[in-house]
């Protein structure tokens, strides 16, 4: 059975429970995945091949995956332009917010890294307004992601502004604020592709991401080092669940669900990230937590009070 997911701007979005499953898996996904690239840093890995190493493995993955499938793409007519988009997509949704954060997070907080991440949501929300149909920015809607912000900004806590004093902790700050705009601008314009096979784009994707970072790293870091054992292990792991795994899922999401219902990952990602810090690593659990996750949950029902009921009354 050949899967295919419609992206025609005149389709509203399809929220099922399948959808808040995925988002779910996601957000689990990602929000441990800072724990295990702090694991490849420590081991001797720049932070730009670390980035490369991990499309690439994906790239390597999916196209596998995609050739045993005999390599399908748009099931029906596609333009250049499509195609155009297709390498803008592929950039934006990998390489090159990979390579802003490698970059800007040598200069600030991690926790305004992670306050930028949750921004996406803020950010896609008056993109989709006028471009995807379906996607209006009511009030109810917009009060409740900004209610979520909020609740991630607790969770992080005060630390979040607090100033690096390094000389390009401004620069730093305005890449990873620009990282979030990749993600969004690329959710957006994935939602508005053609019709496709979902493992044939998301394979495309990335290897496109992987023909983008791969220079990059050659040179920001020059060559790269022979990673250890423990290291490769690492980049493998990183390489098939957040990227390839995650991948496939973002492109299933967006595409079905639509991209503002997508960006509701970032607010679960910090949760996540403190909640298995606390369980794996025996972090102590910020003071906030609980009101934090609060919010963020208040903020999701309220902007997703129509997906949820259907989800409950069916």
């Amino acid at each position: 059975m050949v899967l295919s997911l419609s992206g025609a701007m005149n389709t509203s979005p399809q929220i099922t429970p399948l959808s808040w499953l995925m988002i779910a898996i996601l957000g689990l996904t990602w929000g441990g995945t800072f724990m295990v690239t702090e694991v490849a840093l420590a081991g001797g890995m720049p932070p730009f091949w670390l980035a490369a190493s991990r499309i690439a493995f994906a790239a390597v993955l999916m196209g596998a995956i995609w050739a045993s499938l005999g390599f399908p793409l748009f099931s029906g007519k596609s333009t250049r332009a499509d195609h155009a988009n297709m390498v803008i997509i592929g950039g934006l949704s990998s390489a090159v917010p990979f390579s802003l954060l490698a970059w800007g997070q040598q200069y600030v907080t991690s926790g305004f890294a992670g306050v930028s991440m949750a921004a996406v949501a803020l950010i896609v929300l008056p993109l989709a307004h006028f471009t995807v149909a379906g996607e209006r920015m009511t009030p109810r809607k917009t009060i409740g992601f900004v209610v979520g912000f909020v609740g991630v900004v607790i969770l992080i806590g005060a630390q979040a502004f607090e100033s690096t004093g390094t000389s390009l902790e401004t620069p730093g700050r305005i890449a990873c604020v620009l990282a979030a705009g990749c993600y969004a601008v690329g959710s957006i314009m994935l939602r508005r592709l053609p019709s496709a096979h979902p493992i044939g784009l998301a394979t495309v994707l990335l290897i496109i991401g992987a023909t983008i970072s791969i220079p990059v790293a050659f040179a920001v870091d020059g060559l790269p080092p022979l990673p250890s054992a423990q290291t490769w292990a690492v980049l493998a792991f990183l390489g098939l669940v957040p990227t390839a795994g995650a991948n496939f899922l973002r492109v299933l999401v967006v595409r079905s669900a639509g991209p503002v219902f997508m960006s509701l990952v970032n607010y679960q990602v910090p949760v996540w990230s403190v909640v298995l810090g606390a369980i794996i690593l025996g972090e102590a659990l910020p003071n906030s937590l609980l009101l934090a996750m609060s919010l963020i949950l208040v903020g999701v029902g309220l902007s997703q009070y129509g997906a949820l009921r259907r989800l409950f009354t069916r």
